[in-house]
């Protein structure tokens, strides 16, 4: 079977009309769904979470920040972490198999899978296969990481030079670096140099504190560099020198952080880059989102642009603006028809599910709006979960419902 969208964005450089996109199911060559007033896309890549951090509202009263450090700690005071505990206490283990450790991480994936993500990458120690298993999207788990340099590990793992070494060049090694504004967020490009972990395969977090040289060296290296602006701002009142980023050419992706620091999701993010720098065109936002991305992560290239042969990997959505690009910046949740991964339909329109009439997984079926929605597993319950834990219902402004 295949759909026809009124435009197919492969990739940030091509655009076409009327495209066939074949979904691969029975009948793919007998029959053709147009579906007009819509937009199809690769669904989004989010380089940038913590997922068991997805809890509201936002935490920390000594804003701002010299470093990032300091919130971490600060945090531990906030209304949000305190009504988290009631539900999960984070006894410092960071074994996320924890089944309520689990289910707040399931719903910070929801929070992405709402925002039209495929994958969101979750920084955190690595978990056992059965954790990302569990989850609606795609997170990935061929990666190594470190929490910071100042920090280290803190958190579980092995120390970041270890986890560098284990990566054998070929998994990302994930790094908060240069989260403050103070010499000691400043000096921390230096050391991650002197223990040998700036390489093509680092992913740096954050990188408020890099100067133009230091971004420099980045882009000559082949490292990738992941800019959170929301979270920058509200902690620090500072984001990455984006400018000197674009200069030199560096590998550039986005991520939200957890809503204990960031925005609401990745929409939320594309409204806050678009306040601050405007002149940044929407094209080269959706290439951070999908081919960067893939770059910084390692992922398969099927992940980076929409294939109209094999259409695995889909994210359709209304048509509100003439330009593709323009409109992915409109997009809210409702807006969003069909979200395909993998070719598994996991979020969408009620009536797009029945095209997948052998889709192995449960569904849920709910309204937001004036619109029917289906939704891979049960998004709902872990809110029901929530508010039993708690007393009394919480509202989460990343669920559509």
């Amino acid at each position: 079977m295949k759909i026809i969208a009124s435009l197919s964005v492969i990739d940030p450089d091509e655009v076409r009309k009327g495209q066939e996109l074949n979904i691969g199911l029975p009948d793919a060559e007998e029959q053709s769904i147009d579906i007009p007033r819509s937009v199809a896309y690769i669904p989004l890549i989010n380089s940038h979470d913590h997922l068991v951090g997805n809890w509201v509202p936002r935490a920390g009263d000594q804003r701002p920040y010299a470093n990032s450090h300091i919130w971490v700690e600060d945090m531990k005071n906030s209304f949000s972490f305190q009504e988290r505990s009631k539900f999960w206490l984070n006894d410092g283990s960071f074994d996320l198999l924890d089944p309520a450790a689990l289910t707040v991480a399931r719903l910070g994936a929801y929070k992405n899978l709402f925002s039209g993500c495929g994958t969101v990458h979750d920084h955190a120690p690595l978990q056992k296969d059965e954790y990302y298993d569990a989850m609606p999207i795609i997170v990935p788990r061929l990666y190594r990481q470190g929490h910071s340099i100042t920090m280290g590990n803190w958190w579980g793992g092995d120390t970041p030079e270890q986890e560098m070494e284990q990566s054998n060049g070929t998994m990302p090694f994930v790094i908060h670096l240069g989260e403050g504004t103070d010499e000691i967020t400043k000096g921390e490009f230096a050391r991650l140099k002197e223990h040998g972990m700036l390489k093509d395969n680092t992913l740096l977090i954050h990188g408020i504190a890099f100067t133009p040289p230091e971004i420099a060296e980045i882009a000559k290296v082949g490292a990738s560099l992941c800019w959170c602006p929301s979270s920058n701002y509200y902690l620090l009142g500072k984001t990455l020198d984006i400018a000197a980023v674009l200069e030199h050419k560096a590998n550039v992706v986005i991520g939200t952080d957890s809503t204990m620091s960031g925005g609401v999701n990745l929409i939320a993010e594309f409204a806050t880059i678009r306040e601050h720098y405007p002149q940044i065109p929407a094209s080269e936002l959706y290439r951070m989102v999908t081919q960067n991305a893939v770059k910084a992560l390692r992922l398969h290239k099927r992940y980076g642009a929409l294939d109209p042969e094999n259409t695995q990997n889909l994210l359709l959505i209304d048509q509100i603006e003439k330009d593709p690009f323009e409109n992915l910046m409109e997009l809210e949740m409702k807006g969003i028809q069909l979200l395909l991964v993998d070719g598994l339909p996991r979020y969408g329109d009620s009536w797009l599910l029945d095209l997948f009439p052998d889709a192995d997984a449960e569904y849920t079926i709910f309204r937001t709006g004036n619109r029917e929605k289906f939704v891979i597993g049960d998004p709902l319950e872990i809110n029901d979960q929530i508010d039993a834990a708690l007393g009394y219902h919480k509202d989460f402004p990343f669920l559509p419902f």
